[in-house]
C-alpha cells in the first residue's frame, strides 16, 4: 500500500545530477526504477515540475511509469478545483496531457466542479475505466485546521467539514465514477473517524516520513474491512534519503523500511534473487 511522491525539488538534487539539463526527468525515473516493484502507487507533484518550467519531463516521467509499469497507479497531485467549463481542461489535462489514473481535487466547489473528472479515460484514454477523483479532506499540514475541522450548526449536521465531505464523497460522488479521499497520517483519530463514515473508499495518505506520520498507525486506524484501502504516501523521506551517488540505492531501501508494515507479507528484495 506504499505510494513515492515524485517531488524533484532542485535545491535537493543528488550530487550526480546537479547541472544536468534533464536532471529531473533522470532523478525521478530512477527513483521509479528503484522502486516500483514495492509501491502501488507514484504520484508526481505538478508543481514542483511547473516551477522550473518542466512540464515536458512530467510527461515524459508518466510515459515511462504507465509503459514500463503499467501495473502502478499513476496519480497526478494537482489539486485542481474550479467551476466546470475549467474543470473539463483541467481533467484533459491530467488524463490525456499526462495519463494519469487519477488526480487529486479540492471539493469546495462542489459536485459541478469534479463531475468533467469522471468523464475522461484514465491513462490517455488507454483504459477502460474512467479517470479517478481523489478528494482533499482532512490535509496532513498543521493549517488544515484554520477550515476543515470546523464545526457546521446542528441544523446542518453539527460536524466538522471534514466528515461533510467524506460522507458527500462515499455517497454521493462514488456514484459518479471512482473516488478516494485524502486524509493525512498526521491525524490518526480523524483517519479512524474518515474510515467509518467511507467504509469503501480509498484513502490516500500523505504525511508519512518527514511530516512525521506513522505508517503502522495509519494502517491501524485507516485500513478498511479488509485491512487495505489505502495509498500511503512517503516523498522527501524516500526521495532525499541520500544525495550521493547511491541516491537510488537508499531510496529503495527507505521505500522497504516504510512499505514493512503496509504489507500481509515481508516485501522480498527482487534484486536478491540474482545473487
Amino acid at each position: 500500500m506504499l505510494c513515492v511522491g515524485l517531488d524533484p525539488d532542485p535545491a535537493r538534487m543528488p550530487a550526480p545530477l546537479v547541472g544536468a539539463p534533464d536532471a529531473i526527468e533522470r532523478f525521478c525515473i530512477a527513483i521509479v526504477d528503484a522502486t516500483a516493484d514495492l509501491v502501488c502507487a507514484f504520484k508526481p507533484q505538478f508543481a514542483y515540475f511547473a516551477s522550473q518550467r518542466s512540464e515536458q519531463a512530467l510527461e515524459n516521467v508518466c510515459r515511462y511509469i504507465r509503459e514500463h509499469h503499467p501495473e502502478v497507479t499513476l496519480i497526478l497531485d494537482a489539486k485542481r478545483g474550479d467551476i466546470g467549463s475549467t474543470a473539463e481542461h483541467y481533467a484533459r489535462e491530467a488524463f490525456d496531457r499526462y495519463g494519469a489514473h487519477a488526480v487529486t481535487v479540492n471539493p469546495y466547489l462542489g459536485t459541478d466542479s469534479v463531475t468533467p473528472f469522471f468523464g475522461h479515460r484514465a491513462g490517455s484514454g488507454n483504459g477502460s475505466d474512467g479517470g479517478g477523483v481523489i478528494a482533499l479532506c482532512r490535509t496532513s499540514n498543521p493549517g488544515g485546521d484554520d477550515f476543515q475541522s470546523l464545526v457546521t450548526a446542528p441544523e446542518h449536521g453539527g460536524k466538522p467539514i471534514y466528515m461533510h465531505v467524506a460522507e458527500r464523497v462515499a455517497n454521493e460522488w462514488s456514484q459518479l465514477g471512482e473516488c478516494g479521499l485524502v486524509v493525512g497520517a498526521t491525524y490518526p483519530a480523524e483517519l479512524a473517524e474518515v474510515r467509518a463514515a467511507a467504509p469503501g473508499i480509498p484513502f490516500l495518505v500523505p504525511g508519512v516520513g518527514a511530516q512525521g506520520g506513522d505508517a503502522a498507525t495509519v494502517v491501524e486506524h485507516g485500513a478498511d474491512a479488509s485491512s487495505q484501502g489505502l495509498i500511503v504516501s512517503s516523498s522527501r523521506a524516500v526521495l532525499y534519503a541520500s544525495s550521493g551517488d547511491d541516491f537510488a540505492e537508499a531510496a529503495r531501501a527507505e521505500a522497504q523500511r516504510t512499505a514493512q508494515p503496509l504489507t500481509i507479507a515481508p516485501v522480498p528484495d527482487a534484486r536478491d534473487a540474482d545473487q
